[in-house]
């Protein structure tokens, strides 16, 4: 009897240690995918890329494109879904110049701003947050037009970079 059951015990603490291990990869994953690959993201910052500054806001606007979505950093070389980089203590303000259109901004779980979370607005709803936490970020900009059926909405994917604003 002793031996089943230290059978049963060892059993169930494989079993416990390899749920944990699939948890642990699945928690890795799903933060690694807001993680970008460079080993110093700064230096991919240059005047042409940097966005606003502590007494003036960046501003990006979010569109649906005619097969996705793309926000564009309010830059010198201004692209859609361009990476783009801001200094702690910025105010990003995203919006939609377009008609009608409603959007939402992911950062994943680590957001550098302030107040994290979701970043939701559209065309009569700008929202502000403030930059907080140094790193580079990956995000998802979703975009949908007003009173949007299947296949009206869309999403990109972009990279940005919050440097130290001292």
């Amino acid at each position: 009897m002793e031996m089943k059951q230290c059978i049963v015990n060892s059993s169930a603490a494989l079993l416990l240690s390899v749920i944990s291990l699939t948890n642990y990869g699945s928690a890795q994953s799903k933060s690694s995918k807001y993680a970008c690959p460079e080993t110093n993201p700064a230096q991919l910052c240059n005047a042409g890329n940097t966005c606003g500054s502590a007494s003036n806001p960046c501003v990006v606007d979010v569109k649906r494109t005619s097969s996705a979505a793309s926000a564009t950093a309010m830059t010198q070389n201004a692209k859609g879904n361009a990476l783009f980089c801001v200094k702690t203590g910025t105010t990003v303000q995203w919006k939609s110049t377009d008609k009608e259109i409603g959007f939402v901004v992911d950062l994943g779980p680590a957001s550098p701003f302030e107040p994290a979370g979701a970043i939701i607005g559209g065309s009569d709803r700008s929202v502000s947050v403030v930059a907080k936490k140094t790193g580079c970020y990956k995000y998802s900009a979703g975009a949908c037009k007003s009173g949007a059926i299947y296949g009206m909405c869309g999403t990109g994917y972009a990279r940005l970079i919050v440097v130290d604003g001292h």
